[in-house]
């Protein structure tokens, strides 16, 4: 029997009470998720289960709560509502722990839902641009559906599989979830110099998606021989590869190789990345893994935050109480980056929000998180400039950071947290 059917016939094999994973980023398989929902009568307390997915989630609908039931490990704007309106789960975990919840059965799958290119001559797919979680998901569903796209880069690393271990394949002929480069703002193109004047020649560098790594990105093209070891890289390091600025000569791991888990960006970097063998996409475990990347010299971290407090305490996932996105990476390079030698780890974030808020705080909202605690914290940086809180004491801290904070809120954060405090100002 041919393994070859519609998405329609792939998804009957989900089960009332299945945990279905489902491949995240760029790589989500929309196709399947959709011919899921459309099953949602059907079927009752399927848990389905993922990383932040691109495209529209329909299985997230609260009205079909009785159906599905969405289980974060990031949450992604499409099922943020989700944890209101009771239909929907977040699961705290480092994302280089991920794939063990799944090794160690803490979390059994039934189903994995991935997104593959189609088989070579020799009958191997690749995961392309999202490895994260999924090889885990594979070797511990017991029933594996992939969309089978021409449009999927071919990458090399840990994301060839064989066909024979796919039960189900499903055509399809659509564009990759991308995300178009947008222009960065004054302020933004202030934190890419501040954050870039951090960096020296052959540190090996950790950055994600957004106008402030790629503003980062944009200063270093006189730089020479950096290295790429990065949970997630966009289109921002195209350039520094084809100007010979990013080498990976000088890393500690995979060395002459880029290392990440998954990528996002627009067709170009999807096409860069195609059949490019500079590239290396590993599994999460690996990537994410604090002993691996402190093994680079000169690791840089460079990660954002929501707010941040007085005393250097980040707060990456959570708004007050309400959950907003994750845990993500951001502890795992933290660590990472500050154990490396001549390592750097850094939280760059603009001193207020578009409301105008200050996000340089004096004590982090009611209910919210903290991803990065204060004695992990190193650099903290601002339009405004650069505080190093490493080997600070608390009311030096507070001094640093008031010092970036926006001009208009100084006085303001400063006064709040020694009045609360009941601490004399005398730094």
């Amino acid at each position: 029997m041919s393994k070859y059917v519609t998405a329609e016939e792939a998804v009957k094999v989900v089960k009332s009470g299945d945990r279905v994973y489902v491949q995240a980023a760029a790589a989500t398989p929309t196709i399947l998720t959709h011919a899921l929902t459309q099953r949602a009568s059907e079927l009752r307390n399927v848990e389905i289960c993922h990383l932040h997915t691109e495209g529209a989630a329909p299985y997230a609908n609260p009205d079909l709560a009785e159906s599905f039931h969405v289980n974060s490990f990031f949450i992604g704007a499409n099922v943020r509502h989700t944890l209101k309106a009771g239909n929907g789960s977040y699961t705290p975990v480092f994302l280089s722990e991920l794939p063990h919840l799944f090794r160690k059965k803490v979390l059994v799958l039934d189903v994995v839902f991935i997104h593959v290119s189609p088989p070579d001559r020799h009958g191997y797919c690749s995961l392309g641009v999202s490895v994260e979680a999924t090889i885990a998901a594979i070797e511990n569903a017991k029933i594996v559906i992939a969309q089978v796209n021409p449009n999927m880069p071919r990458t090399f690393g840990d994301g060839i599989l064989h066909e024979s271990e796919i039960d189900f394949l499903v055509l399809v002929d659509t564009p990759i979830h991308s995300h178009e480069v947008t222009p960065f703002t004054p302020q933004e193109e202030k934190i890419g110099e501040y954050v870039a004047s951090l960096i020296e020649d052959r540190s090996t560098l950790q950055m994600g998606i957004g106008s402030i790594p790629n503003a980062a990105l944009s200063k270093l093209t006189n730089h020479k021989d950096l290295g790429l070891h990065t949970e997630m890289f966009s289109d921002g390091v195209i350039d520094l590869i084809e100007k010979n600025v990013i080498t990976c000569n000088y890393k500690g791991t995979t060395r002459g190789r880029v290392l990440a888990t998954f990528l996002m960006g627009s067709k170009r970097l999807y096409d860069f990345v195609d059949d490019n063998s500079f590239i290396e996409m590993k599994e999460s475990s690996a990537v994410n893994d604090t002993a691996r990347i402190r093994k680079n010299p000169k690791m840089i971290a460079i990660n954002s935050a929501i707010e941040v407090d007085l005393t250097g305490q980040v707060c990456a996932d959570s708004i007050g109480g309400s959950m907003y996105s994750g845990v993500g990476g951001q502890m795992d390079f933290i660590r990472g980056a500050s154990l490396s030698v001549g390592g750097k780890a850094i939280i760059a974030l603009p001193s207020t929000t578009k409301r105008g808020e200050t996000r340089i705080v004096p004590f982090l909202k009611q209910g919210a998180g903290v991803v990065t605690t204060r004695s992990h914290v190193q650099y903290v940086i601002t339009e405004y400039g650069i505080a190093d809180l490493y080997g600070k004491t608390l009311k030096q801290r507070v001094k640093a950071l008031v010092d970036i904070a926006h001009p208009d809120h100084r006085e303001a954060i400063e006064n709040a947290y020694f009045d609360f405090m009941h601490i004399k100002k005398i730094f």
